[in-house]
């Protein structure tokens, strides 16, 4: 009877042993959707603004075309992109095109005092502030969970519940140099 009673408490405990390392695994892959719906929030908010600060833009700005035209061109990337990491490489790439449009207002005089672009300009500070945010939030999720699926037990426990290794949402080397403004 003792011999009973041992086994199926032996068998309680593994299989709440097998509980706790499973469900932390999938919380923290979907921590990691979690935060990464988060980040697409924000950067949903940020391209819905850009048509409105384009616009203000081009009465000032005609002939920047190109750079206006990037603009909607990598705003379209990122609806199209299929994945998370290409709306990553599109958000990425639109942080350096935005911060060329930034720097038109000292081009510009009568835009860096007319008061539309002066609120989508805080707007779309505001934006990105968020999204650095947010962006630190997933990063944090991703590490989290990187950490545990790279060692025991949560290699196994990874390897049962099929959870991979998530992907940080970096900047490129290209757009990590501050914009240069000329007077």
């Amino acid at each position: 009877m003792k011999r009973i009673g041992l086994i199926i408490i032996a068998i309680a405990f593994s299989l709440s042993f097998y509980g706790c390392g499973y469900n932390k695994t999938i919380a923290l892959e979907e921590a990691v959707d979690a935060q990464w719906a988060q980040v697409e929030n924000q950067l949903k908010r940020r391209y819905d603004m850009i048509p409105n600060l384009v616009e203000t833009v081009k009465g000032y700005a005609t002939h920047e075309k190109e750079l206006l035209t990037e603009i909607a061109n990598v705003r379209k990337s990122y609806f199209d992109a299929p994945g998370r990491n290409e709306k990553i490489q599109a958000a990425t790439q639109l942080e350096g095109v935005l911060s060329r449009l930034l720097v038109l207002k000292e081009t510009y005089p009568d835009l860096k005092a007319n008061a539309s672009f002066l609120k989508l300009q805080d707007q779309l500070e505001g934006s990105e502030n968020r999204i650095a945010v947010e962006r630190m939030r997933y990063n944090e999720s991703v590490k989290a969970l990187n950490t545990y699926i790279r060692g025991i037990p949560g290699k196994w426990w990874a390897s049962m519940t099929n959870v991979e290794k998530a992907e940080y949402f970096k900047i490129n080397e290209t757009e990590a140099d501050a914009p240069k403004v000329k007077f």
